[in-house]
């Protein structure tokens, strides 16, 4: 019984990540097939910077001062959010509390490529990005983790040599 639960009981066991409490961690990363999960964590840290800036800015005082400054600070990070696609409209501070890891996650390349219809499933539209069949303007990208503004998404296409869709096969006349 004590070698059973010994490696319970072992402080340096390392804990099987289902059993951590991360489970919807684990279902993001595996949803959006993000390679690493610093990524998560780095689009969880920016997610809580964004609230916390949120929050500190509706905190403000109700002097003249604050009020002007407060609409020029809420506008700027509104229209901000809204460039990179993380919020829907610029209407309010509120946008800004709904901002989570997963808004990031679904601005990610592969994820646009769902949306756009050009892959089927985030496997293939990992794999297209990661195989350099896709561009972003006249680049090539092959990294799965750009993040897609709503200026660079028009731009979204093949490439010119990709055989998958609309180049690079033979010419028929």
């Amino acid at each position: 019984e004590s070698q059973l639960c010994g490696w319970i009981l072992d402080p340096t066991y390392p804990v099987p990540p289902a059993a951590s409490g991360n489970l919807a961690e684990l279902r993001v990363l595996r949803r959006y097939r993000l390679q690493r999960r610093e990524e998560y964590t780095r689009y969880n840290q920016l997610s809580r910077a964004v609230r916390e800036l949120a929050r500190r800015i509706r905190d403000l005082g109700d002097a003249p001062q604050s009020a002007a400054f407060r609409a020029r600070s809420t506008a700027a990070l509104l229209e901000k959010l809204y460039a990179m696609g993380l919020v829907p409209s610029k209407s309010s501070l509120e946008q800004c509390d709904r901002v989570s890891a997963t808004s990031f996650c679904r601005r990610r390349l592969p994820c646009l490529l769902l949306k756009l219809r050009m892959a089927q499933n985030m496997k293939d539209a990992v794999t297209f990005v990661e195989q350099g069949h896709i561009r972003v303007g006249p680049e090539v990208v092959t990294d799965p983790a750009l993040l897609v503004t709503r200026a660079m998404e028009d731009f979204i296409t093949w490439t010119d040599s990709s055989r998958i869709q609309g180049g690079g096969g033979p010419k028929v006349d």
